[in-house]
């Protein structure tokens, strides 16, 4: 399996497999690689002759310094997981900081139209800035046929779609369903720094969005929040942040439901100073 530090070395090793007539798919990670992670991995593989699977821990989309510091790094084996998956059609793109960002670790700019704006990006101060930053320049590293992305971080997708279309870029984004485990919840490099108590309880966040969604056909949106932050109030583990019925295309919380629109659940929760995010469709 070929593993590459520095973007002019896999431009130049990419370029030759397309002068070759393969197709290129990317699946962008912050490493910790788990099943949800394969599973992009194995859908890329479908589709494209080569499939690079980039791991690196981007800084600029952290507004919390120390969950940055904390973030698991576990490059060998995450290697050894892909090699289970396939040795020779995956290629592994490990930058440093400094071969994604030079001198100047910073985030560019972005208007997404709004999407930026919403849930996370307002919890989360210049968290999308970011995420386009580091999505743009690998594109722009990779230039790959298709990107694969989890529908786990749905307004991620979004974003990284709008992305994509304002900047004109030559690309296919394909969202892909949430794995998730056993249990119902949503695969996450996060869920191992649970401790064994948060692991259990944290079932509970997908049990509450399946009975949200039943709730749906009956209920009002305002009717379905209340209920769901009453739940968690409950709760002796964890601490809802959020909870939004959004607008699948515009991501605005829901006021008033319309039969020619789609529908999801959002939510973040606090398993100890474990953040963790899921969703669900409603319709």
């Amino acid at each position: 399996m070929k593993i590459f530090q520095n973007k002019t070395e896999l431009s130049s090793y990419l370029d030759a497999l397309k002068k070759m007539g393969l197709s290129i798919g990317l699946v962008p990670t912050m490493g910790a690689l788990h099943q949800g992670h394969l599973t992009l991995v194995n859908e890329a593989l479908e589709k494209n002759d080569k499939v690079v699977v980039s791991v690196f821990v981007n800084p600029t989309q952290f507004d919390n310094k120390e969950d940055l510091k904390k973030y698991p790094r576990t490059l060998e084996a995450d290697v050894t997981l892909l090699k289970t998956v396939s040795k020779d059609s995956i290629v592994v793109y490990a930058p440093t900081v400094g071969d994604v960002y030079g001198d100047d670790v910073a985030s560019q700019s972005f208007s997404f139209e709004g999407l930026e704006h919403e849930m996370e990006g307002a919890f989360r101060q210049g968290h999308f800035d970011g995420v386009g930053t580091i999505v743009k320049r690998l594109l722009e590293n990779v230039k790959p046929d298709h990107a694969y992305f989890g529908e786990k971080d749905f307004q991620q997708l979004q974003i990284v779609k709008k992305l994509v279309a304002l900047q004109n870029m030559p690309v296919e984004i394909v969202g892909c369903k949430i794995h998730r485990a056993k249990d119902g919840l949503a695969m996450s490099s996060r869920n191992a720094r649970l401790t064994p108590e948060h692991r259990k309880a944290a079932t509970f966040i997908y049990k509450i969005l399946k009975t949200a969604k039943k709730k749906f056909g009956t209920k009002s949106a305002k009717n379905i929040t209340e209920w769901v932050q009453e739940q968690f109030q409950l709760h002796p583990l964890l601490e809802l942040e959020y909870f939004i019925i959004a607008d699948t295309e515009t991501l605005k919380p829901l006021k008033r439901k319309s039969t020619h629109k789609t529908y999801r659940a959002f939510i973040a929760v606090y398993a100890g100073d474990i953040r963790l995010i899921d969703n669900i469709a409603f319709n």
